[in-house]
C-alpha cells in the first residue's frame, strides 16, 4: 500500500492572538500617527518659518498620544504695538490652522488674543504721538 501523507497544520491559538494584537497595535500607531502628524503639519504651513519642527510623543508602548510645534508667543511691545497685533494674528491662526483645534490650541488663541487687545490699547492711547516707528 502506498503511503498516505497525513497532515495537519495546527495553529497555535496563543501565536494567532499574538499575532492578531500586534497588527492592531500597528494599525493604532499608524493611525495615531497620521491623525497627530495631520494636525501638527496644519500649524507647521500656518506658521511658516515662525513654526518650530513637529514633534510626536510616543507613551512607553511606542503609541502616538499627542504632538506639538513651537511658535514664541509675542510679548507686548509698547514701542511697536503694531508688530505685536501683528505677531498676535500670527499666533492666533497658527493656533487655529487645524480642522480639529485642540483644548491647547483655543489656549494658545486665547493667550494671544490678550496680549493683542493689549497692543491694541496702547496703539489707541499713542495715536498721534508717534511712538510706534515701524508702522
Amino acid at each position: 500500500m502506498a503511503g498516505i501523507n497525513l497532515f495537519y497544520n495546527f495553529t497555535n491559538p496563543f501565536e494567532k492572538q499574538k499575532e492578531q494584537r500586534k497588527q492592531q497595535r500597528d494599525a493604532l500607531i499608524k493611525k495615531n500617527y497620521d491623525e497627530i502628524y495631520a494636525h501638527e503639519l496644519a500649524h507647521k504651513r500656518a506658521g511658516g518659518d515662525l513654526a518650530g519642527a513637529i514633534v510626536i510623543e510616543r507613551n512607553a508602548d511606542g503609541i502616538p498620544f499627542a504632538g506639538h510645534v513651537d511658535i514664541k508667543m509675542p510679548s507686548l511691545n509698547p514701542n511697536n504695538p503694531q508688530k505685536t497685533i501683528n505677531d498676535a494674528n500670527t499666533v492666533i491662526r497658527v493656533a487655529m490652522a487645524p480642522s480639529d483645534p485642540s483644548h491647547q490650541d483655543y489656549k494658545v488663541a486665547s493667550q494671544a488674543q490678550s496680549i493683542k487687545m493689549q497692543a491694541q490699547a496702547v496703539k489707541s492711547q499713542n495715536v498721534g504721538q508717534k511712538l510706534d516707528y515701524n508702522v
